[in-house]
């Protein structure tokens, strides 16, 4: 009988040339995605230090795989001016973050005004800050309304007068008027909601003070915050009483530095 010769099975050879493109591919599009999902949420700097990392892969240069992140670590002079910049908005009293001139002319209009606090005795309804928006003027609501009501008593518009007086700057500046309420409802033939009162209160404050013809229109404007903006919490009648307020704001004439 004769012997069956064996079948010799001969491997094919597989070329595999494919897989170098297809690799290169596959880690383009990585990059890709690793930039698009980074950029996101990043700021501006960032992106563009991204931008250049995206440019260096596709031009051949340095690999996205030999980077530990998606972008280098920025410049120290890059992280020291942001630094500067975070701790200039983050002073909480507000001085120095406008110029030192400028503080200094605010300043001295909230020492006129604070005399004719004291002069007048009115500590308890009348009070300045100097915050990062400007010089702060804050009068509480019974001052100058009635319950409800938008429209400036007849006995204290001798003091919406006579703070108008202090407003007279040369050259003027910028200054803004804004009502506030507490945050118990309102719903009259007049007013619908605290909105709407706050910001007629505003109004009709600002005409007053523009009887003054020191004074120019141009520089002032008026608006309401209703209950949006308390001061303290509504929980108790002093703290509803404290939100009840109109606000006059002095603006720097100098930007941020």
């Amino acid at each position: 009988m004769a012997r069956r010769k064996k079948l010799k099975h001969h491997e094919e050879h597989i070329d595999e040339s494919w897989l170098i493109p297809y690799a290169d591919l596959l880690t383009l599009l990585l990059a890709l995605f690793i930039v698009l999902f980074a950029s996101s949420s990043v700021d501006a700097n960032k992106f563009q230090q991204m931008s250049n990392v995206f440019n260096q892969i596709f031009s051949g240069g340095t690999g996205v795989m030999d980077y530990p992140a998606p972008v280098p670590k920025a410049s120290s002079s890059s992280t020291d001016k942001e630094e500067k910049t975070a701790e200039t908005l983050k002073k909480a009293d507000g001085k120095g973050s406008f110029g030192q001139q400028e503080q200094k002319e605010l300043g001295e209009i909230q020492d006129r005004v604070n005399q004719y606090i004291q002069k007048k005795q009115l500590t308890d309804k009348i009070g300045t800050n100097l915050t990062e928006e400007g010089l702060l003027l804050t009068i509480r609501d019974n001052v100058l309304f009635e319950s409800g009501s938008a429209e400036v008593r007849e006995i204290h518009k001798g003091i919406s007068k006579e703070i108008s007086e202090l407003l007279v700057m040369d050259p003027p500046r910028n200054i803004v008027i804004s009502g506030h309420t507490d945050n118990v409802p309102i719903q009259t033939y007049q007013f619908s909601s605290n909105w709407d009162l706050s910001v007629m209160r505003a109004v009709n404050f600002m005409k007053i003070m523009l009887e003054n013809g020191k004074l120019d229109p141009e520089w002032f404007s008026a608006t309401g915050f209703g209950e949006f903006k308390p001061i303290t919490s509504n929980d108790s009648a002093t703290g509803k009483s404290k939100n009840r307020r109109v606000e006059i704001l002095i603006k720097p004439r100098t930007p941020l530095e």
